[in-house]
């Protein structure tokens, strides 16, 4: 259900993504999982068409991100980075031009918010301008338009930054109950997440994937994922290196 191949993309001296290839099937929970600077959020761009990758290719349920990009993105919710804009439009309104730009039907539109914010607890600030929100409240709002029109597959870049302890569990309830019927591509730096909610972890560094397992798998003896985190990212080039 997402595919890439040998996926890459350059910004000028420095390579960002280095001939990235994997295959994620529906009901799996991917981590993204490396360092500041490791490739992470560039190549949720490139699988999201986001950002026209300078070699290989992308798939999303069947469609090639660059040459079918419509197709393509209308399987796909995505939670992009920091996200922020529409600070003048309400929740509500929101929620709406996110839906009906991707051809939600006025009259289903307004039970699909409702459904979707209820799933997340947003229903107090849906009628706020998005300007006025505090980040909590305003990654809640990124995350419904990802999940507004029940897509198969859900690219999250950092779900649960700036949520408070009882809001994370919440989301990360969310993402365990609609996982078996999706391919979800979760990035995070928040260990635990991934130990909770992933059923494969890629552990990123220097633009490459540098290991592929099941987070039991690569854990130390004591169940510890971090250990294993440092040892394979401990050498890794870091951005300034990989220049030139």
């Amino acid at each position: 259900m997402i595919e890439a191949r040998i996926l890459s993309k350059r910004f000028g001296a420095l390579m960002a993504v280095d001939d990235v290839s994997f295959s994620i099937e529906p009901g799996t929970v991917v981590g993204f999982l490396g360092p500041n600077g490791a490739g992470k959020s560039t190549t949720l761009r490139l699988l999201t068409g986001y950002l026209a990758p300078d070699g290989g290719t992308a798939r999303i349920c069947g469609y090639d991100i660059t040459a079918d990009r419509r197709r393509a993105q209308a399987c796909l919710g995505y939670l992009p980075e920091a996200a922020t804009g529409f600070p003048h439009l309400t929740v509500r309104e929101f929620l709406s031009f996110c839906g009906e730009s991707r051809g939600l039907r006025r009259k289903s539109l307004g039970a699909a918010i409702e459904q979707t914010c209820a799933r997340i607890e947003l229903g107090p600030a849906l009628d706020r301008q998005m300007r006025i929100l505090s980040k909590g409240w305003r990654q809640r709002a990124w995350l419904a338009q990802a999940i507004l029109l029940d897509p198969p597959v859900l690219i999250l870049d950092e779900p649960t930054d700036g949520l408070d302890p009882n809001q994370k569990d919440r989301v990360r309830a969310l993402i365990r109950s609609i996982a078996p019927e999706k391919a979800i591509i979760l990035s995070t730096h928040i260990l635990e997440e991934i130990e909770e909610i992933c059923d494969r972890v890629f552990i990123i560094a220097g633009g490459r994937i540098i290991a592929d397992d099941t987070p039991g798998n690569l854990a130390d003896a004591n169940g510890r994922l971090g250990s294993a985190f440092r040892r394979l990212t401990g050498g890794a080039p870091s951005e300034s290196a990989r220049l030139g």
